[in-house]
């Protein structure tokens, strides 16, 4: 069995101005094939025209495009058990 893959490198907590794209990022201990999670507080984000989610290899980033004041609160990443929050 595989050893179970962990968050090695966690999120930075970032301020954006409104209007400007805001990037997270979260770095795993390997490549997973394990559905990995976003959510803005308690929802959840889907990828679409403001939100876009990417893996590139074992780094999942996370961009909120135009951020508004609806956008301030915590983010987190979750995989598996693990969870990430900025």
């Amino acid at each position: 069995k595989e050893a179970e893959v962990t968050i090695v490198e966690k999120m930075k907590d970032l301020s954006a101005q409104e209007g400007e794209d805001a990037v997270f990022e979260c770095k795993l201990s390997r490549e997973t094939p394990e559905e990995s999670q976003w959510f803005l507080g308690d929802l959840r984000l889907q990828n679409n025209e403001l939100t876009e989610m990417r893996v590139q290899g074992n780094v999942h980033t996370l961009i909120l495009r135009k951020v508004t004041p609806e956008d301030s609160g915590t983010i987190s990443f979750q995989v598996g058990q693990h969870k990430a929050s900025a």
